[in-house]
């Protein structure tokens, strides 16, 4: 038995590799029939379940997942952007979200996160009144959807390192009357945003932002110091060879916060969701500290998971990321 997984997962590895080569020597990753088929390839590789342990790969393996997922960063970037600019030449482009192939996959993902900020948003009796999304990109749908549908009185305050992307972002709400005014677009390095992270009562932040464990890291900490004591955190992570695809997130690095329940889907989702909210009290935390119930939240895991998959590849990584 030991023995079949083993080969399984080395028939991953070299097949990952592969794929990783092909994506290395495009000119480029804009939409096209050679980009689409390729990630084609690597999604149906990293979607069956795997028992694989990243962690344990050795060093050669590890640089190339970085680098892949680099290339998978860009490439949904460059998805984003595309669709954006189609988007911003409506005169209302609200109007139009249905000509992006996945907007009904991202309705049910705006349902999925609602439920899921609901269940655990329970300080008090109100919905958050404002929430920042880190990593917002061009093509902002978790914002709007949730803002549209599900927190129609929320301010959403989406912080992007790009203004391109913002302004992009932007053009996409500036016709609409009551979304101009509860979407703000932020141009700015989330690690030189300080006070104003007290001012929101959830915070998302994307898979991509932080690409590898060091970065991500860093950001937590950083919204660690300045988020609001009782402030909610949901991140993006990965499991299994998902992994390949998208950052993972260790809750052993939630210093400051507890860590509420995390999400494995068992789908076509390829992004888990880890949910947290920072201590009303400073508390003093080691390496070794997890503050949650493994069996519990396993056994809970795939409540949240019911979401059709797409029929991109592009789509499908974007289930649970938004770059959500």
């Amino acid at each position: 038995m030991e023995s079949l997984q083993v080969q399984e997962e080395s028939i991953l590895i070299e097949k990952v590799c592969q794929i990783y080569e092909k994506l290395s020597k495009l000119e480029t990753l804009k939409p096209s029939k050679d980009v689409d088929n390729l990630f084609t390839q690597l999604v149906h590789a990293c979607i069956p379940h795997s028992s694989i342990n990243i962690a344990n790969l050795p060093a050669n393996i590890q640089e190339i997942r970085s680098k892949l997922i680099r290339l998978c960063g860009e490439a949904e970037g460059l998805l984003e952007a595309h669709f954006s600019t189609i988007l911003g030449s409506f005169k209302n482009p609200l109007h139009h979200l249905n000509i992006f192939p996945y907007y009904s996959n991202y309705l049910k993902l705006g349902r999925l996160e609602y439920d899921i900020l609901n269940q655990h948003y329970s300080t008090t009796s109100e919905t958050p009144k404002r929430i920042a999304f880190v990593g917002s990109g061009p093509l902002p749908f978790t914002s709007i959807v949730l803002a549209s549908y599900h927190l129609k009185d929320t301010t959403f305050h989406n912080y992007d390192i790009d203004s391109t992307a913002n302004s992009m972002a932007s053009r996409l709400v500036s016709a609409d009357h009551d979304l101009s005014k509860r979407m703000v677009f932020h141009t700015a390095d989330i690690m030189d945003v300080t006070d104003e992270l007290k001012e929101y009562d959830v915070i998302f932040l994307a898979a991509l932002v932080g690409m590898n464990m060091d970065e991500k890291i860093k950001v937590i900490q950083h919204l660690a110091k300045y988020m609001a004591p009782g402030a909610i955190l949901m991140l993006r992570s990965a499991h299994g060879a998902r992994a390949f695809l998208y950052p993972v997130v260790d809750p052993n690095v939630l210093h400051g916060f507890n860590v509420l329940s995390i999400f494995h889907p068992d789908d076509d989702v390829i992004n888990s969701v880890v949910i947290s909210r920072k201590f009303v009290e400073p508390v003093n935390i080691d390496n070794n500290y997890l503050h949650l119930d493994i069996g519990s939240l396993m056994a809970s895991s795939c409540k949240y998971c019911d979401i059709q998959p797409f029929n991109h590849p592009l789509g499908h990584m974007k289930m649970i990321d938004e770059s959500m």
